[in-house]
């Protein structure tokens, strides 16, 4: 793609002069980070008043309503808007039915917008490989966004059509989709984290606040608990719990505390849990399999997996916080991460307004109640968060619950391959009887690897 920069500069001053004594107050933010996107962008990187206008019609002298950047923009477009949009494969038919609904909404406009898709998980390797190729419109996962932004793959949300992105969604997601101060993307859900989904029919209330318990209780029963505890994702919830630390630098590098002193007892407890034959290591999808046929009875999961477990346990279908585990005796609260799906603009779309009107759109009120409604996932407007549906949903409650031992998800991609051997290893009992402190030394010199 190449942004008509031109073709915008032109168009923006002519609603400017359409618009005379009408203020604007650009929102400039921090530019060192995505200077080359706030650079060659001066024109779309504006308020409502002034709103990115696309394909600017030569003899269109109407002057757009002022109150109304959605009509500036209109008044302002000639020709066919042509958009790409990726979502995740499972988001495809609804994210399908919203560009159908998005673009009755504005019939007047002629569009032709193609859908792909691509995991909100990869979203970031796909578009670096290059950016100005990449889709204009498009879903990531939150964590993503750091690097997005020093590559120039995120245009500001400087324009307000139709709803204010800031006061409409919960603050966690709005501090998710903000760097340096500046707004880069718009909330999508509040629900990528993780909490216990178990069946009531095994366990009670007291007895899922313990995963010694748990294991104890599972055991008994001869039925399974499980958590992936291979992986970067899940492993953390250990450490973290037991107050050992995992931090981004400013060049996407880590520190990380978990050979610090003390950090082998973590290790240990991880060990023994997994020691247990019914505390199992597994991956989300033998999870989904083993919880149907009725092995797993408790899982550590998000809420992608919540039609899984309520298909298998009915009305003993239950979730709730992590538990706690033991670590040289003492009980530490099993942390988790926090996490938000966010939908981000290209800001080399060749039509830049469209592209933040429809990124508006597909995170609005209406296309986050629906996004619930047809996959369960939590949303992080208010209103729909505040609706009674959403209320009672027990995997939403369970992760709002976690939410006060969550944190942000902001880790450098040296964390993940480090972090996954290590939970590996320890999954297994540390079968090489390698010494724990010195398999610790050797995850974290890995996690906090300089940055190539």
């Amino acid at each position: 793609m190449k942004k008509k920069v031109l073709a915008t500069l032109l168009a923006t001053s002519m609603v400017a002069a359409c618009l005379a004594g009408c203020g604007n107050s650009g929102n400039t933010g921090d530019t060192s980070a995505n200077n080359s996107a706030t650079t060659d962008n001066a024109a779309s990187n504006t308020t409502a008043d002034n709103a990115p206008a696309d394909n600017q019609a030569a003899d269109n002298t109407a002057a757009p309503d002022a109150s109304d950047p959605v009509a500036t923009l209109i008044a302002n477009t000639d020709g066919t808007v042509a958009l790409k949009v990726w979502a995740s494969e499972e988001d495809q038919t609804l994210t399908s039915n919203l560009i159908e609904e998005f673009k009755s909404e504005y019939s007047d406009v002629t569009f032709d917008i193609t859908l792909g898709s691509e995991s909100e998980s990869t979203a970031k390797d796909t578009i670096l490989t290059d950016v100005e190729a990449a889709a204009d419109v498009f879903a990531f996962a939150d964590d993503q966004i750091n690097e997005l932004v020093q590559a120039g793959a995120l245009q500001p949300v400087a324009t307000t059509y139709t709803y204010d992105v800031e006061s409409e969604n919960v603050a966690g997601a709005v501090e998710a989709a903000t760097v340096d101060g500046t707004l880069y993307a718009y909330p999508m859900t509040a629900d990528n984290g993780y909490f216990m989904f178990y069946d009531a029919s095994v366990f009670t209330e007291d007895d899922v606040k313990s995963l010694e318990t748990m294991i104890e209780v599972a055991d008994a029963a001869g039925k399974k608990v499980a958590m992936c505890v291979s992986d970067g994702w899940y492993i953390y919830s250990f450490f973290q719990g037991a107050g050992y630390e995992l931090t981004l630098n400013d060049d996407m590098s880590n520190t990380c505390t978990w050979n610090a002193d003390g950090a082998t007892d973590v290790a240990q407890a991880i060990i023994d849990l997994c020691a247990s034959d019914a505390f199992v290591d597994m991956t989300d999808e033998q999870m989904a399999t083993a919880i149907t046929e009725g092995t797993v009875v408790a899982a550590v999961n998000g809420t992608w997996r919540a039609e899984t477990a309520s298909d298998a346990w009915g009305e003993n279908y239950a979730a709730t916080k992590l538990p706690t585990f033991k670590v040289a005796g003492k009980d530490c609260q099993m942390s988790s991460y926090s996490g938000y799906k966010l939908i981000g603009v290209n800001p080399h779309a060749d039509n830049l307004g469209w592209a933040m009107l429809l990124a508006e759109y597909l995170t609005n009120e209406h296309s986050q109640a629906a996004r619930f409604g047809e996959r369960g996932l939590g949303p992080s407007n208010l209103a729909v968060g505040a609706s009674s549906a959403v209320q009672e949903d027990p995997a939403i409650a369970a992760l709002a619950e976690q939410a006060a031992f969550a944190t942000p998800q902001r880790v450098g991609g040296n964390y993940w391959d480090p972090a996954k051997t290590l939970g590996n290893i320890l999954a297994q009992g540390n079968p090489d009887g390698t010494d724990l402190q010195t398999l610790l030394d050797t995850a974290v010199e890995g996690i906090t690897a300089p940055v190539q």
